[in-house]
């Protein structure tokens, strides 16, 4: 376990209420979760108390997983209960998701931290191109490949998924809106891949980090802060409201724009890290 001076302790769990507020807002604001959010929020959180450069990107990873699980979780029953859900597609998707999971955590391990910089600047830069363009009549087909390909997506989406930190709701909405699906379900269906991609991405990413622990700070599990999943879910849940009330003052443009340029805001200081 890293050592850290107990003032550097009290440090760490500010900064993390504080990445928890900002987190909050951020979601309501701009109508998103996960680690587009969480994970340059706790990024900054454990740079400001020293967690060593080569496993903080790891740390932020696991950590927004484990964060994410029971968002998903109440969004998937609430999506359920609606009937929006794509029952067929979270089958074909679950298992190969699972995989692509376990593949990424295990390359937390040994894979050096600008890997996982450059898999969310990419993840930023097409979501950000994707929103600026407006377009949403962008099609790969107009409904859903055979069993192979679908299994290939799942594949990527948990893969993506560990590497950046997400629930794969992004790229799993991207995907299934290529292919003509409602929004809908789509995000309904989302959700539901979300919760076996983050519960087996946080088991795969504390023991990934049981090596490194010794570089960890205080309540780590592995690559998982339990200070930031206890601190940062119910503020960021909280927060979130506020968010929400001020994307209602808003124009859907200028939405959409703060979102772009949050995106770039991210980019920008994941790439100036690299060097």
């Amino acid at each position: 376990m890293l050592t850290v001076p107990a003032s550097e302790i009290v440090s760490m769990l500010l900064f993390i209420l504080v990445a928890g507020v900002a987190t909050g807002i951020l979601a309501g604001l701009f109508g998103i979760g996960g680690g587009t959010v969480i994970v340059p929020a706790l990024y900054e959180a454990f740079t400001a108390v020293g967690v060593p450069a080569d496993v903080r990107m790891q740390l932020c990873v696991g950590s927004s997983l484990a964060i994410i699980i029971p968002t998903n979780l109440h969004s998937y029953r609430a999506h359920a209960a609606r009937g929006a859900v794509l029952p067929g597609v979270v089958r074909i998707w679950a298992v190969p998701a699972i995989i692509g999971v376990g593949l990424g955590a295990l390359l937390a391990s040994w894979a050096p931290a600008w890997v996982f910089k450059l898999a969310f600047i990419a993840l930023a830069l097409v979501l950000a191109v994707k929103t600026l363009s407006g377009r949403d009549d962008w099609r790969l087909g107009e409904a859903l490949p055979g069993r192979l390909p679908m299994s290939f997506y799942g594949f990527v989406i948990g893969l993506c998924a560990a590497i950046m930190g997400i629930s794969g709701g992004a790229i799993s909405n991207l995907v299934l809106t290529l292919y003509g699906m409602p929004i809908h379900s789509s995000v309904a269906t989302s959700a539901g891949v979300g919760v076996p991609i983050t519960i087996a991405g946080t088991i795969g990413y504390m023991l990934a980090g049981w090596p490194h622990q010794a570089q960890m700070p205080p309540l780590s599990l592995g690559f998982v802060s339990l200070a930031a999943v206890l601190l940062m879910a119910p503020i960021s849940s909280f927060t979130a409201g506020y968010g929400v009330r001020l994307a209602h003052w808003l124009p859907r443009r200028g939405l959409e724009i703060g979102f772009v340029l949050y995106l770039l805001l991210v980019s920008v200081r994941f790439m100036i890290s690299l060097f």
